[in-house]
């Protein structure tokens, strides 16, 4: 059965519908026409949130950092080399707090680096600090059991 999967477009925000078997065939976006997986972390804003995070049946995976904190940088590569491995069945994306303090705020981030899962823009996981790559594969993959 060809199940289809509402897939948000990191782009212009489209709802899609893909056969979930075809997901990893690196479809584009019916709407704008450009790739529904690139391989990197979408950049969320208060403008694009909700279309991306908050809706569709992949789970999202956001890391809460800033520009002047020494972890979430030396975290970012880490997260960026998981974004082509975990796509397509999770969605990396990042947010920068310092420029979107009201999403940061609605999260209750209290500290930096913080990793929220999110399914349908619930909540399913969080853990705060850098990990390495195998604890962030182990943290995925323990979120995408519980969710």
């Amino acid at each position: 059965m060809n199940t289809p999967l509402a897939i948000p477009c990191p782009h212009c925000g489209a709802l899609n519908r893909v056969p979930a078997e075809r997901a990893g065939e690196q479809p584009n976006c019916g709407r704008c026409k450009q790739a529904l997986f690139t391989g990197h972390p979408v950049d969320l804003t208060t403008a694009n949130f909700d279309a991306i995070a908050g809706r569709g049946d992949l789970p999202v995976l956001v890391d809460f950092w800033a520009p002047w904190c020494g972890p979430c940088v030396g975290f970012a590569p880490v997260f960026v080399q998981a974004a082509g491995k975990f796509e397509p069945r999770v969605r990396l994306a990042k947010l920068d707090t310092e420029a979107q303090p009201q999403l940061a705020q609605r999260f209750n981030i209290r500290s930096i680096p913080t990793l929220i899962m999110l399914k349908q823009g619930r909540e399913i996981a969080r853990q705060s600090g850098a990990l390495n790559a195998a604890q962030l594969q182990q943290f995925v993959e323990g979120a995408l059991a519980r969710g």
